[in-house]
């Protein structure tokens, strides 16, 4: 496989931290800036609502230029935004430089994914793709820790200067190592729309979003919970958040192994309704012991990243000439339920109690659920979908 495509990979990774880091520094920046702890959250709802919308309408308008340089003027605005971020003297600066950090940082996921497929030969693409979506996890994992130590001992704004430093190494990275890579062929977007008429593949994409907005109800707001609930300091909100990542990274793992062994329909409803019992269960684990706290977390988090690949594998093998939109409407759907969920989530907190964000999600997950079930048992995708193949 293609070396080069690490760089595209470490550049996912510092996507993906930024887009969760604010979960992890929420109390910090709530109390530095003034606002409550949902306002606060908002941060990431409006960060996820650009996101989603914004990739597929950068994709078209740029769909005849040069990829490397598309990239490198793209990684210039994320990095401006996080410039922006670290200067915020109050709320709505920050506010802004979200929403430039979310439309920058969603078109470099597309393009690094598209760009990774096409420096590989055929046999290795699954792999290339694979490779940056484990940059994506990785955040998780290692991102989103550090984000919260270093947060914690130099102020949140040291946060968004690193991850400037380090959007600054990727820019001279990509300059140097990346060859030209010429755009991929057009798809117009009426016809890219048109798949969407599908009830079979819009429960799909509306199954992905609610399970994530079910899961984002409560993780948004993890780290208020685990201090609320469990009165844990930030040496053990980081621990938690290091076991949650690799637990997540574990589970992407596992889903794809559950999807090639026992087929994407099986896990996609196995995985939704062992999650939706680990929503439910949660705000009764803060009672139990806290090795029995842990596990139960574990399998939360384990489950809420195993869903990933048997939903697009499911896709894939639904409208496989029709996939690659298909992907990105899927991680449009995705962030429009992490935006939902950390909004909800953020409601939930100001007018009950944090304790009750799992069932609130619960509700979504269910949702979610009843989704799979209607796409899984309704037959193929008409002609319609796949028309444009012949």
């Amino acid at each position: 496989m293609n070396p080069k495509i690490y760089i595209l990979a470490v550049s996912c990774f510092v996507i993906g931290t930024v887009e969760l880091i604010i979960g992890g520094i929420l109390d910090i920046i709530s109390n530095d800036l003034g606002v409550s702890v949902s306002k606060a959250g908002n941060l990431i709802t409006i960060y996820s609502v650009f996101f989603a919308l914004s990739a597929p309408i950068l994709l078209n308008m740029t769909a005849k230029f040069e990829r490397k340089k598309t990239y490198l003027w793209t990684l210039f605005a994320f990095l401006l935004s996080n410039v922006l971020s670290a200067a915020s003297t109050n709320y709505e600066m920050l506010f802004v430089g979200r929403i430039i950090a979310a439309i920058s940082g969603s078109f470099l996921v597309v393009l690094s994914t598209t760009m990774a497929s096409r420096m590989v030969a055929d046999e290795y693409k699954g792999r290339a793709i694979g490779t940056i979506f484990m940059g994506i996890s990785a955040s998780l994992v290692l991102g989103i820790p550090i984000g919260i130590l270093v947060g914690n001992a130099y102020g949140w704004r040291s946060v968004f200067i690193l991850i400037g430093i380090l959007t600054a190494l990727i820019m001279v990275g990509v300059f140097f190592l990346l060859e030209k890579v010429s755009p991929p062929p057009v798809v117009p977007l009426r016809e890219q729309l048109r798949s969407l008429r599908e009830p079979k593949i819009i429960t799909t994409e509306l199954s992905s979003g609610f399970m994530l907005a079910g899961h984002l109800t409560l993780y948004a707001y993890l780290t208020p919970f685990l201090r609320t609930t469990l009165h844990m300091n930030t040496t053990m909100v980081t621990i938690m958040y290091i076991v949650f990542g690799i637990a997540a990274v574990a589970g992407g793992g596992l889903g794809g192994l559950s999807s090639d062994k026992f087929g994407s329909k099986k896990s996609i409803l196995t995985i939704i309704t062992a999650f939706l019992v680990m929503m439910l269960i949660i705000p009764f684990s803060v009672d139990w012991p806290i090795y029995v706290f842990t596990a139960v977390i574990i399998i939360w988090s384990a489950l809420s990243w195993a869903i990933s690949p048997a939903q697009n594998n499911f896709i894939i093998q639904m409208a496989p000439h029709n996939s690659d939109i298909l992907l990105s409407l899927n991680t449009s759907a995705s962030h429009l339920g992490i935006a939902l969920g950390s909004f909800v989530g953020g409601m939930v907190i100001e007018h009950t109690s944090i304790l009750y964000n799992a069932w609130f999600g619960a509700i979504f997950v269910l949702i979610a659920l009843l989704c799979s079930i209607f796409s899984i048992t309704r037959h193929t995708v008409s002609q319609s979908a796949q028309s444009h193949q012949h």
